[in-house]
């Protein structure tokens, strides 16, 4: 009975840690979190005599450069301190491939309502010229749009104009 207990706790104390990281948002698109967007792929705790000692983040960053890395983990071991564990440590994980499949699809629609269009889903495919050609305009939700550049503002998006609202807006590129 013991045991389930503190089974139990275990399991409680890793659903809270996992809420708490919903508070991290990405600094490059605050409407996001690390969780919504996929980049944490492990949670490790270690108690005893029913204290938090050590809680082990594991995060994939997006892009193996990616300028926020170092920012996402100071604030990782931020939120995730004030459970009150002794010792946080986030890890960063280049050999687990992100890809923008691992996305929520809730993280999708707040990059649509943000003024992103979200990346169209891969399966471990490559690009078809349909997905390409058929990126919806976050403004007019319309199609009528085409690629001006792949490179945007940030490493993972790429630059669009919609000839329904004449807008320009920025793409979430698919990876």
């Amino acid at each position: 009975m013991v045991e389930q207990t503190i089974d139990h706790r275990q399991q409680t104390i890793e659903n809270t840690v996992w809420e708490i990281l919903e508070n991290v948002k990405d600094p490059e698109i605050p409407v996001i979190s690390v969780v919504d967007m996929g980049m944490i792929t492990a949670v490790q705790l270690q108690t005893s005599d029913f204290r938090l000692r050590t809680c082990s983040i594991t995060m994939t960053p997006t892009f193996v450069g990616c300028p926020a890395i170092d920012v996402i983990k100071k604030n990782i071991h931020e939120e995730v301190m004030k459970l009150g564990f002794d010792e946080v440590e986030v890890k960063v994980d280049f050999e687990t491939k992100w890809t923008s499949d691992r996305m929520k699809d809730s993280a999708k629609m707040k990059l649509e309502k943000f003024g992103l269009a979200p990346p169209v889903m891969l399966n471990d495919d490559e690009l078809t010229e349909a997905q390409l050609n058929n990126v919806r305009c976050p403004h007019c939700h319309s199609t009528d749009t085409t690629l001006r550049s792949a490179f945007g503002s940030t490493l993972c998006r790429a630059i669009r104009f919609c000839f329904s609202c004449k807008q320009g807006f920025e793409q979430f590129k698919p990876i």
